[in-house]
């Protein structure tokens, strides 16, 4: 499960996270918006797990000024201890743009490993991975970008999501198709063994009592 931000603002209607969260970096709130959405994805997880819901995996996003910032392995250590959250219950995604600081980008990502966090890199394939660098990584999973499954009927697209399959299974790394919507493109994707996927083909986004539901409908 992914927890998704959503602003349901009284007087302008939904507003993106496309919209809200380039200007909560740019005005520096970003970190304490991030902050607040850590910590309650990971008291509600813990909520279900101590109601006896299946203790399911909960991915939470991490923007780049967020993850590079001095205290982030603190703030995320803090808030396990906090909501009693198991370190195994939570992924961290985070996006291919930690690559313009490798160096201090890796060492965090082993100390979250060492806290028994997870971690994998979203919309990949569209920015700034190479795959020695890949290779390098501590990280557990890789999100193929939705704008390859969009594209998916498409020949070379379908040669790169083989390749990225491929490339993830031979480095012992789950992968994840993002944003599948269509019978064809869930068909070819098992075709290809991708290992997950996600999408409205599967559920719309639900909040915390619908998803509730869901979980409680399918245990």
């Amino acid at each position: 499960m992914e927890a998704l931000l959503r602003w349901e603002h009284p007087s302008l209607g939904n507003v993106s996270p496309a919209e809200f969260i380039p200007i909560a970096e740019e005005t520096g709130q970003i970190g304490e918006i991030g902050e607040w959405m850590l910590r309650n994805a990971c008291k509600q997880a813990e909520i279900w797990h101590e109601n006896g819901l299946p203790p399911l995996i909960i991915s939470v996003n991490v923007s780049v000024k967020q993850f590079q910032h001095g205290d982030f392995y603190q703030t995320v250590k803090g808030i396990l201890q906090e909501t009693r959250l198991n370190p195994n219950y939570l992924e961290l995604e985070i996006t291919e743009s930690i690559m313009q600081n490798i160096g201090e980008s890796i060492t965090v990502l082993k100390k979250l490993k060492e806290l028994g966090v997870k971690t994998s890199i979203d919309d990949f394939g569209t920015g700034y991975s190479s795959l020695y660098m890949l290779k390098e990584l501590p990280i557990d999973t890789i999100k193929i970008d939705k704008s390859f499954i969009d594209n998916i009927i498409d020949k070379k697209d379908q040669y790169m999501i083989k390749t990225i399959i491929e490339l993830g299974m031979n480095l012992n790394l789950y992968v994840v198709a993002e944003d599948i919507e269509t019978e064809e493109q869930l068909s070819l994707l098992k075709e290809y063994n991708c290992q997950f996927g996600q999408g409205y083909i599967f559920s719309q986004p639900l909040n915390e009592v619908e998803f509730e539901n869901l979980l409680c409908s399918n245990n």
